[in-house]
């Protein structure tokens, strides 16, 4: 058999037919399949429902094909990354097929029926086809041969020309052409006429410009340009509805606008020239259309390379000539950084385009943005949406969530919130799941106490089991109740309206419930449905989110006086700083507050970061640290923003960078910075100044949420010196005007401006007998929970920690390091002999004497005498003789 150009081949089927093999090739895609083969064209010719009528009249079973065809799938070759190719059945079958519809039929389009006859009479396909699907053995050859003779010469639908490969046009040319458009694009004015296209609000200088561009003669293209979830989509899509509508000019009112889908065309597509074919089929339906078409392509960059692979046409390429001519108009969308990457340096492409600058919306437009697609989001979820959760969406997202932009972080918040409020109504409460699954666990574990020998300690914790499932009992019964009450009042409810509203068209009784909060199921979407849902995907506990942030930010500086001793001046400037920024009164480009603490080691500096991160951002998790004595050398200054490119690490992202970029919202502690290279501090003009670091691969890093604190030990020793003599120690601008030569030996007067200058105190005797309590108080609460025992420290032990650490270089540092080294050691040997020798231990008293820290048993009233404590001086920790004497070494 003379051999059949592939074109001409799979240009001969009727265009139903070239479809079915084009799905096919899909099929084997999905299926990792190598070859496109009989099977996948048979599965593609039944699901298609085409000739659904065709094997009802041949009177083949299509259930059982349908079955037949899965299983001979099952045994394909499966692909080894080699490009998709049809296999040499399926050529075979398409040309007996082109035979006998053109020898023998007298026509020029290959059928159904062709296919079938040719796959049965074939020598070589013969015992392939009828082992592997025995239903089309039950084929009525009768009706098949009326089918194939009543298909008039001709009468098939014909392709373009560049299609079939051949020079000749057929007769039904537009058919053809129509059928790319109905394959690779979708109709966008016809989505927006049936109202399957939300309304786009706030987007009207965009909309002008893109209706200015495209009633031009010449370079009539226009490319919407923007970062990600800005809405360039949705300005293509308000073109759409403008469209619809007729409120455009006269030259696009009977415009259709189609959405061409890049990955639509490739897929499949591995036949050498099959992407090109389809690319030109578009083309040149769009060119022949009776209506005019523009094309949009959202993702645009993908033209550029697209179907570039062997054998195949750049889809750009392809493009050029008729953009050139004027002869197809586009609307393109894609980012900054791709349209950068990929169209300025195609002068070609960059001639052919007009940019349309698609910004992010502020958030009273985004707010107007989100009420139009709310209704949306009602009829979907089946929920009430408050416009106090429109309004929290959009303030939330752009508070919490800088990495993403609006209005797209915005509605997938609301989106969100609206689906957990769905969700809570059809499943039970978190907080009732937890408890019950938290009594299965206790019962458990109460079954295999049971088994165990019976002991006192085993006793204690059966009955201590029984109590905690006794009160979770009682809890969950409580939760049951209020659970099974809620449920019957939202059974009573009105079905929900498509309707954003203020109030919600609930019952009175159950819209008298004020707060979500005190529900355990929510009845509609509002501000704490949405903070719910920031807490998290960002981490930040939903409390301190939803808590009085006045309040919390009133009573900041007390709180952490309870944690940070002796530094009240600072703590103050601090508690200022954060309820001017908590009110909205700081500069919104900025860091909430940058502060900069100065002082001797020891003094409270890392733990005033510490009480911040945690009283106002929700924990400790909310802290990160960095310490800058590792950047000493210059090469080392470009860890912090990550290496830029052609550098080992690139990609990798910088230590500063990620850390705030992965946790925007918290607290920032830059550690003995005063050890860092000098160059350290020219990086952080940008961030002090606008709240912005962009990182060695160009992406802005946001620091408008993070409060910064550095730590220097610069000044420790004059401001050791001046709180030598309390009565003449300066204080406020005096103490830093003291302190600015010191500083600005090491800091450049720019870097100093951009902070708060904190200095920290040497501490005195009261604080660190405070500090001392603190660091006790914590050793006891353990001593309780693993012995349950007492402890009580000694006015003279405390004297002699206090003692000790007033004369330490390292102040309250010191407390710790005494504690670890000096007094934790005999009190683990004296628990450990305790244990050993099976003692019970009463309640115990740390004592101090000649020999160190020692241990003995409380004496009666002891406890009340320590209870009081005393300001004492150092010269009382040599009177401890008589303690001494007493001590247990």
């Amino acid at each position: 058999m003379s051999h059949i150009d592939l074109n001409r081949l799979v240009g001969a089927l009727e265009p139903d037919l070239r479809v079915t093999l084009e799905a096919a090739a899909s099929v084997a895609v999905r299926m990792g399949h190598r070859y496109v083969d009989i099977p996948h064209w048979l599965l593609a010719v039944v699901d298609s429902g085409i000739y659904a009528k065709t094997f009802e009249e041949l009177k083949i079973p299509l259930p059982v094909l349908q079955a037949e065809i899965s299983r001979s799938l099952e045994e394909s070759i499966i692909g080894d990354g080699e490009a998709l190719s049809l296999s040499q059945n399926i050529l075979t079958a398409a040309r007996e097929a082109w035979i006998l519809a053109s020898l023998e039929g007298g026509r020029d389009r290959v059928t159904l029926c062709d296919l079938l006859l040719a796959m049965d009479e074939e020598t070589s396909l013969r015992s392939f086809v009828r082992s592997a699907f025995p239903s089309l053995k039950a084929m009525d050859r009768t009706a098949l041969e009326r089918l194939r003779n009543s298909t008039e010469n001709g009468a098939g639908v014909d392709v373009p020309s560049a299609l079939a490969g051949s020079g000749q046009a057929g007769t039904g040319q537009s058919a053809g052409q129509n059928d790319f458009l109905r394959l690779y694009t979708q109709d966008m004015t016809a989505d927006a006429r049936n109202g399957k296209v939300d309304p786009v609000i706030g987007r009207d200088d965009e909309l002008r410009q893109l209706v200015d561009i495209l009633t031009r003669r010449r370079q009539n293209n226009p490319i919407l340009v923007g970062e990600a979830g800005v809405g360039k989509t949705a300005v293509a899509e308000a073109l759409a509805l403008e469209i619809a509508s007729g409120n455009v000019p006269e030259k696009l009112r009977n415009v259709r606008l189609l959405n061409l889908d890049i990955s639509l065309l490739q897929a499949g597509a591995g036949v050498k020239g099959e992407f090109e074919r389809r690319l030109h089929g578009v083309i040149d339906a769009v060119k022949r259309s009776t209506e005019p078409v523009i094309l949009f392509i959202d993702e645009a960059h993908g033209l550029v390379g697209a179907g570039g692979a062997a054998g195949q046409g750049d889809a750009a390429n392809i493009l050029k000539p008729a953009l050139a001519r004027g002869e197809v108009r586009t609307v393109a969308a894609t980012t900054w950084s791709e349209y950068k990457k990929y169209f300025e340096k195609d002068a070609a492409l960059t001639r052919r385009f007009q940019p349309v600058h698609v910004r992010e919306p502020d958030e009273t437009t985004a707010i107007r943005m989100l009420r139009g697609v709310a209704d949306s989001f009602v009829s979907h979820h089946n929920v009430v949406v408050r416009d106090e959760a429109v309004v929290a969406a959009v303030q939330l997202s752009a508070r919490y969530m800088p990495a993403r932009q609006l209005p797209d972080k915005a509605v997938s918040l609301l989106d969100t919130a609206a689906a957990a409020v769905s969700l809570a109504r059809q499943t039970e409460p978190e907080r009732l799941r937890a408890m019950e699954s938290e009594r299965r666990l206790l019962t458990d574990e109460l079954n295999w106490l049971l088994r165990e020998p019976q002991d006192g300690e085993i006793d204690s914790r059966i009955q201590s089991i029984r109590g905690e499932v006794e009160k979770l009992e009682s809890g969950i019964d409580d939760l049951r109740s209020r659970y099974d009450a809620e449920m019957a009042e939202l059974s009573e409810e009105q079905p929900v309206e498509g309707d954003v509203s203020n109030v919600s068209p609930l019952r009175p009784a159950v819209e008298a419930k004020p707060a979500n909060a005190e529900r355990l199921v929510p009845t509609v979407v509002d501000r704490e449905a949405i903070a719910a849902v920031v807490s998290r995907w960002t981490g930040i506990p939903l409390g301190k989110l939803l808590a009085d942030q006045i309040e919390s930010a009133r009573t900041l500086d007390a709180r952490m006086r309870q944690r940070v001793v002796g530094q009240d001046a600072a703590i103050a400037r601090i508690a200022d700083a954060m309820r001017t920024a908590r009110a909205g009164l700081s500069d919104p480009r900025r860091p909430p507050a940058v502060f900069f603490l100065v002082g001797m080691s020891g003094t409270g500096k890392t733990e005033t970061a510490l009480s911040l991160a945690d009283m106002l951002y929700g924990g400790n998790s909310h802290l990160t640290t960095i310490n800058m004595s590792e950047f000493k050398e210059e090469h080392k200054v470009s860890l912090l923003l990550g290496s830029p490119p052609g550098y080992v690490g690139f990609g990798e992202g910088g230590v500063l960078t990620e850390a705030v970029r992965r946790r925007p919202f918290g607290v920032l502690l830059l550690d003995e910075i005063d050890k860092a290279h000098p160059g350290v501090q020219d990086i952080f003009y940008q961030v002090f100044d606008k709240g912005v670091l962009r990182d060695g691969e160009g992406r802005d890093v946001d620091f408008k949420n993070t409060t910064i604190f550095m730590t220097a030990n610069t000044g420790s020793e004059l401001l050791s010196a001046l709180s030598a003599d309390p009565d003449t120690m300066p204080e406020g601008e005096a103490l830093e005007a003291l302190l600015m030569p010191e500083l600005t030996k090491q800091f450049k007067p720019a870097f100093l401006g951009r902070t708060i200058i904190l200095p920290f105190m040497p501490l005195g005797t009261e604080a660190l007998a405070r500090i001392v309590d603190m660091q006790i108080g914590k050793i006891r609460e353990r001593v309780l929970a693993t012995y349950g025992t007492g402890l009580t420290l000694s006015n003279v032990a405390r004297d002699a920690l206090v003692a000790r650490a007033g004369a330490s270089e390292i102040g309250a540092r010191a407390i710790e390091i005494m504690i670890g080294k000096d007094l934790l050691p005999p009190l683990s040997s004296f628990f450990l002999e305790k244990v050993i020798a099976g003692e019970r231990v009463g309640n115990i008293v740390v004592d101090f004497g000649e020999n160190g820290f020692g241990i003995r048993a409380e004496e009666a009233g002891e406890a009340d005498e320590f209870a009081v404590t005393e300001e004492v001086g150092v010269d009382k920790v040599a009177a401890s003789d008589g303690a001494t004497r007493r001590m247990r070494h």
